[in-house]
């Protein structure tokens, strides 16, 4: 379904936060890290927020394990968390393999995570790098899933569990992979891209105008809507990189989304001052959108 000429109607669901990531919709709540801030929130269908847990190493992607347990990644000291009762408690420890902070992570049904990271410090090289992409089994074994990706960010995982697709930020592109049964991962191929040439640096990629991928959340007519962390306002985008439709923000960018509410028609959006820009890291500039779309969500998150 293309929805080019439709306008959405954007509310505000709440403000006055920090930087919000990886928005996940579960039995009627949004969840969310506002990770400047270290915490972590709950939102219902009525925006009520409340604070579930503080997270010093700051918490970033969210998940479920199957027993329900709320998964935090947590950026700096690259960990895996679990809020049990009111404690968090170590699930696997990234700092081995990932070779700066980690992001966002998305959970699969027999309890194995895919966790994405930034690949390298570019206030001390601004050359862009490419990095893995780690699985952390329930026991903590941590392991490579993949390698030579460029930011791996948001990810979404197909209603079968056989499809994962990763956001390559600063790539400009979202990869594909086929998923086996102990969770490994081949088949690689491109499933969007939004450039014919690799960027130097994060400043080239923001100033290209291209859709730069960040959270995502997968629709029943199989399209993603993603959140574009060098626009806007989030994209719906088909296979092969065509753009269906997008929600303006105004002055906003849009850094990650979700599809949730009753009926999986509501998205959410993570929305903050540009990035890059002087604005990017004051405290209180962030904050939570939603709008109404016509396609439902399916799969995870």
């Amino acid at each position: 379904m293309n929805n080019m000429n439709q306008k959405h109607e954007v509310r505000t669901v709440a403000k006055g936060l920090s930087f919000l990531e990886g928005p996940r919709w579960r039995d009627g709540y949004l969840y969310v890290s506002d990770f400047f801030s270290h915490r972590v929130l709950r939102f219902d269908g009525n925006g009520l927020m409340n604070e579930l847990c503080l997270v010093p190493g700051q918490p970033s992607g969210l998940g479920f394990a199957p027993n329900g347990a709320l998964q935090i990644v947590s950026m700096i000291d690259r960990q895996v968390l679990q809020l049990q009762g009111e404690k968090l408690v170590q699930v696997a420890d990234l700092s081995g393999l990932a070779p700066y902070h980690c992001n966002d992570m998305i959970v699969d049904g027999a309890g194995g995570a895919y966790i994405g990271n930034f690949g390298w410090n570019s206030a001390q090289d601004a050359r862009i790098k490419s990095t893995v992409l780690l699985r952390a089994e329930p026991n903590g074994t941590v392991s490579i899933a993949a390698e030579n990706l460029v930011f791996p960010n948001g990810m979404v995982l197909t209603p079968d569990g056989k499809t994962l697709l990763v956001a390559e930020t600063f790539a400009a592109r979202i990869s594909a992979f086929d998923v086996g049964a102990n969770g490994t991962l081949r088949n690689r191929r491109s499933w969007a891209s939004f450039s014919n040439v690799p960027f130097e640096t994060i400043p080239e990629a923001v100033a290209s105008g291209k859709p730069l991928p960040d959270g995502m959340a997968l629709d029943a007519e199989g399209a993603l809507w993603i959140g574009d962390a060098g626009g806007r306002g989030p994209v719906r985008v088909g296979e092969g990189g065509r753009i269906l439709d997008r929600v303006v923000t105004e002055s906003l960018t849009a850094y990650a989304v979700a599809l949730g509410g009753a009926d999986r028609r509501t998205l959410y959006i993570c929305a903050a001052p540009p990035l890059l820009s002087k604005e990017f890291t004051e405290t209180d500039r962030a904050c939570l959108l939603s709008c109404r779309v016509a396609v439902p969500g399916i799969g995870s998150p």
